[in-house]
C-alpha cells in the first residue's frame, strides 16, 4: 500500500477524514517554506499538497498567485522544488502531492520529470491543466514508477466526463466545490454532499474536497461527507501576513493548521 492509500486508510480506522494542507513550495524563502512544510504536517496534515510555483497560475486566486510570485522572485526553480522534498522527506513520510501545470512538466521531459518527482518523495501529481484525453504518456510514466495521477471534478462535470476522469485517475479525486480559482470564502458552496455521492458513484477512489474552505467549522461540515478536506489560502495568509516576521509566520501557520486540522476529527 503506497503512502497516498496509507493516509486514507489509516483515517478511516479512526472514523475521520484526511486533512490536506496546501502550500506554495518556497514561500517566501527555501528555508522558511521547509519550516512552514514542517510546521503544517507537525500540527496534523495528513496529505502536503505543494503548489509548484508557475508564472501563470491559471487556476489560483490572488493569495496563491502571489505565493508564487514570491517563491519564483526568491529563486525557486523545478530543482529546488524537487530540493524541498528531498530535505523533507528526511523528517516525514506524510504523502507529498504536487499541485502543477503541465508546462511545467512538458518543459523538463515527462518521464526525466516524473523520475526526478519519484525519486525526491513526491506521490502523486496532480497536473491541474491536463485533461485525462491528453494525459497518456504522463499516466504511463507514473504507473511505472508508483506515482499517483489526482484529476480534478468540478460542479459542472457531466457523468460522461467524470468516467473517463475516475478511469484515468489514481490516489484519489479532488472536488473543487465551487467555480472558478481558489481563495477564501465566508461560506461553503451549497450540494457538496450530493457532489461527493455522485463521484463516488463512479469511483472507489477517495474524494477529497477543497477550493474556498478556511475555517475549522468549514472543514467538520465537509469532512461529514468527504474522505478528505484541502485548506490552502487559509494558511498561505499566514506566511503573507508577517512576510516582516517569518518565525511569527511559521509560529502563526502551525496553530491554524492545528486548528483547522481538528475539524476531521468527527
Amino acid at each position: 500500500m503506497d503512502r497516498i492509500a496509507q493516509a486514507f486508510a489509516r483515517a478511516r480506522e479512526e472514523n475521520r477524514a484526511c486533512f490536506v494542507a496546501y502550500l506554495c513550495a518556497g514561500d517566501p524563502d527555501f528555508e522558511t517554506s521547509l519550516r512552514c512544510c514542517r510546521a503544517v504536517i507537525e500540527a496534523g496534515t495528513d496529505i502536503l499538497e505543494i503548489g509548484v510555483p508557475f508564472s501563470d497560475p491559471l487556476a489560483d486566486g490572488l493569495t496563491n498567485q502571489l505565493a508564487a510570485q514570491r517563491a519564483l522572485e526568491s529563486g525557486m526553480t523545478a530543482e529546488r522544488v524537487l530540493a524541498l522534498v528531498t530535505e523533507l522527506r528526511k523528517t516525514t513520510d506524510v504523502p507529498i502531492v504536487f499541485y502543477t501545470y503541465y508546462n511545467l512538466v512538458f518543459a523538463h521531459g515527462v518521464r526525466n520529470y516524473v523520475d526526478k518527482a519519484k525519486a525526491a518523495g513526491v506521490d502523486g501529481l496532480l497536473t491541474l491543466d491536463l485533461p485525462p484525453e491528453e494525459a497518456d504518456e504522463l499516466l504511463g510514466h507514473c504507473r511505472e514508477v508508483g506515482l499517483r495521477n489526482v484529476f480534478i471534478v468540478a460542479p459542472t462535470t457531466s457523468d460522461a466526463r467524470l468516467a473517463k476522469i475516475a478511469a484515468a485517475a489514481s490516489g484519489f479525486l479532488y472536488y473543487v466545490s465551487r467555480e472558478g480559482v481558489t481563495g477564501e470564502r465566508a461560506s461553503l458552496a451549497g450540494n457538496i454532499a450530493e457532489a461527493v455521492t455522485r463521484i463516488r458513484g463512479a469511483s472507489d477512489l477517495p474524494v477529497v474536497v477543497g477550493f474556498g474552505i478556511s475555517t475549522r467549522e468549514q472543514v467538520a461540515e465537509v469532512a461529514r461527507d468527504a474522505d478528505g478536506v484541502v485548506v490552502g489560502s487559509a494558511l498561505v495568509n499566514c506566511i503573507r501576513d508577517r512576510l516582516d516576521d517569518k518565525s511569527a509566520a511559521v509560529s502563526s501557520l502551525s496553530a491554524r493548521a492545528a486548528d483547522l486540522a481538528s475539524g476531521v476529527r468527527r
